[in-house]
């Protein structure tokens, strides 16, 4: 148990503050611990669903930028189908997808091999914009390849894919040839002769950074940012673009086995949020799986992808921990303030106690008249002063009455003490007198015994004249002791009478 210094608790006021705070204290404590737990968890659960509302904002905003580029594709795919037999309209009708649509980047209209055979052994209209931005009519050639990146485009995945399942599809982010080194997502339609006989492949691209500007400022706090997973684990978006094309969330993040668990419900298309460790701090992954909203003869197939909002645990309670600090603050304050205020109201409270503190101590040392003054207050102090000072009056009455018995009884010791010295120095010549009498009486007893026992034992060899002798003594000692006894009685007498009359 702890125990305070006796200097803090030497004083009544100092104790009763104290206990005072303490109480408050104690149930100040109970309570700002019940609502530091309520209101952590009011903060999660506003950053929960501030997240969750971030990511469905966001996963509309990019499923209306796909859906756009869906939506211009599929318009000017009829145009295709109606011209197959001109190749030379099919720049321009990648020309006009890029134009009328800001959200597409580049526009391929590729075409199986041979398919013109004047053309060669590839076609393939293709038009994009420089440098990712607006379309610029000087610095947007018409560009015709056989070939697109570093491969054949029979060989990219953007072209295979739809000409082998023969459905609309989007493609993760190429990685075998992007825009001017742009990267980009691709939506691939193949395209149908009237006989169903597939031919060719309309592809328009959307620009990663476009989605990028769209994911990335779904900021639900400073230093928040949001992501986005193909099906494979690579990044579509993220705040580091070299992370686009050279790893997947499980290289980059190969040593943080947080990180890859969340990699994993991501991929497996689970919705929720996860705490994590990652670059030494915590942080709160929330995540949901991409899913397109139906619309009338929409491909619905799904792409697998992900999106998640990285949201560090000092955006989500920085203003609460700083909250807490201060309410912290200001109850140590408050506490401290308050020790004060009932110290002082305590102190001057209890100032008639040390009135009557004093008195008493005065009246201890045997100031017993000591003056103690009336008290104007009712309460139990007040009536404890009333009762004090009527107890100091009947003590100072008693004092008086103690006196005045002290002084009689001093007086009658002085009489009682003389008395029993005149008492004394009588004893005294009466012992000297017994004495005195005693040593007379000794001679003629003595006398009378020797005479006595000579008569008794020698009596008849003796003459009658020496017998006449012993008997003369023997009477003139008994006169002798008989005049002693006498004046002892008449002694006696006399003090016996003198004794009555005391």
């Amino acid at each position: 148990m702890i125990r305070l210094p006796k200097t803090l608790t030497n004083t009544l006021s100092t104790r009763i503050s104290l206990m005072v705070v303490a109480a408050i204290a104690l149930l100040l404590s109970a309570a700002l611990c019940v609502m530091f737990h309520f209101s952590r968890k009011g903060v999660r659960n506003e950053a929960v669903q501030k997240a969750e509302q971030t990511l469905e904002t966001t996963v509309q905003q990019v499923d209306n930028i796909l859906l756009s580029a869906e939506q211009s594709a599929g318009n000017f795919y009829w145009e295709v189908l109606s011209h197959l037999d001109q190749p030379d309209r099919m720049f321009v009708y990648s020309r006009k997808l890029v134009e009328t649509n800001p959200y597409i980047v580049g526009c391929a209209i590729a075409f199986e091999p041979y398919y013109y055979q004047e053309r060669g052994q590839y076609f393939m209209a293709y038009v994009h914009r420089t440098h990712g931005g607006a379309f610029e009519a000087s610095k947007s050639p018409i560009i015709q390849s056989e070939t697109f990146g570093n491969v054949p485009y029979t060989e990219q995945v953007w072209y295979t894919k739809p000409i082998e399942t023969g459905v609309p599809c989007w493609i993760n982010p190429l990685k075998e040839g992007q825009a001017e080194g742009e990267a980009i997502i691709t939506f691939s339609l193949p395209i149908f002769r009237p006989n169903g006989t597939k031919v060719g492949v309309l592809a328009v691209d959307v620009s990663v950074s476009q989605l990028s500007q769209v994911v990335l400022a779904a900021k639900p706090s400073p230093h928040s940012y949001a992501t986005m997973l193909g099906s494979d684990g690579s990044f579509i978006v993220h705040p580091d673009s070299n992370a686009l094309f050279h790893h997947t969330v499980f290289t980059l993040y190969s040593d943080n086995p947080d990180v890859q668990r969340v990699g994993k419900a991501m991929l497996a298309g689970e919705s929720g949020y996860q705490q994590v460790r990652s670059e030494g701090t915590n942080k709160y992954v929330f995540y949901k799986p991409y899913v397109r909203s139906a619309v009338s003869e929409r491909s619905l197939e799904p792409l697998g992808w992900s999106i998640g909002i990285v949201y560090p645990e000092a955006d989500i309670f920085g203003s609460y921990h700083r909250l807490v600090y201060i309410v912290l603050f200001l109850a140590v304050a408050g506490l401290l303030l308050l020790q004060v205020l009932c110290r002082t109201i305590a102190h001057k409270q209890l100032l008639p106690l040390r009135i009557l503190t004093k008195s008493a101590q005065r009246i201890s040392e045997g100031h017993f008249y000591e003056p103690i003054p009336s008290s104007r207050h009712y309460d139990e102090v007040g009536r404890l002063q009333l009762h004090f000072m009527e107890m100091q009056k009947a003590l100072a009455l008693h004092m008086d009455e103690l006196e005045r018995l002290n002084s009689a009884l001093n007086k009658q010791g002085e009489v009682l003490t003389a008395a029993y010295k005149r008492a004394k120095e009588a004893d005294c010549m009466k012992t000297a007198f017994l004495h005195n009498m005693t040593n007379q009486m000794m001679p003629p007893v003595s006398v009378i015994y020797e005479d006595v026992n000579t008569l008794c034992h020698q009596g008849a060899d003796l003459e009658q004249q020496e017998i006449d002798r012993m008997v003369d003594e023997i009477q003139k000692q008994s006169e002798t002791v008989t005049k002693l006894l006498d004046e002892l009685l008449s002694m006696s007498q006399e003090e016996q009478k003198t004794n009555e009359i005391d």
